[in-house]
């Protein structure tokens, strides 16, 4: 099954909450772990990879917490799985080099199709950035760049 683990659904949740804050804002972990109702034992975790990957910065001490980096609209869905799940793979073909990995190389239809399947997916959590996130969680009407209505 391909499914996002917790700690990256509440990585999301993280820098959520920071993008609808607004720039050069900071929040507490404690602020965030309670409005984005994450576990205590994992927000720590958390912040250390999102720091980690560039994705938060953090200040110690009583006027500390966290803050995005970057403006909310240079952050994007992407960035976030990728950091906590590694490269996004569809499929084991997908990183075949040669006729030695796989033998069905040279005739595969599936083979291609897989990867406009991953490129469609990748392509589309570029473009959801966590401005466009914040917006539509505060009310604001978004619409993506390019973006494919799901039914």
């Amino acid at each position: 099954m391909l499914k996002i683990n917790r700690q990256t659904d509440y990585a999301v949740r993280v820098i959520l909450a920071l993008a609808e804050e607004g720039e050069n804002t900071r929040l507490s972990s404690g602020e965030i772990q309670q409005k984005m109702l994450i576990p205590p034992a994992l927000m720590s975790r958390i912040v250390a990879q999102l720091a980690r990957a560039g994705l938060v910065n953090t200040f110690p001490g009583r006027e500390g917490g966290l803050m995005l980096p970057r403006p909310a609209s240079q952050i994007t869905l992407r960035d976030v799985v990728e950091a906590f799940e590694g490269p996004i793979l569809l499929s084991e073909c997908l990183q075949v080099k040669g006729e030695d990995d796989c033998p069905f190389l040279s005739n595969c239809p599936v083979s291609s199709k897989w990867g406009r399947v991953q490129l469609a997916m990748l392509r589309e959590m570029a473009a959801i950035t966590f401005e466009s996130l914040a917006q539509e969680a505060l009310g604001v009407p978004v619409k993506l760049p390019g973006a494919v209505p799901v039914r």
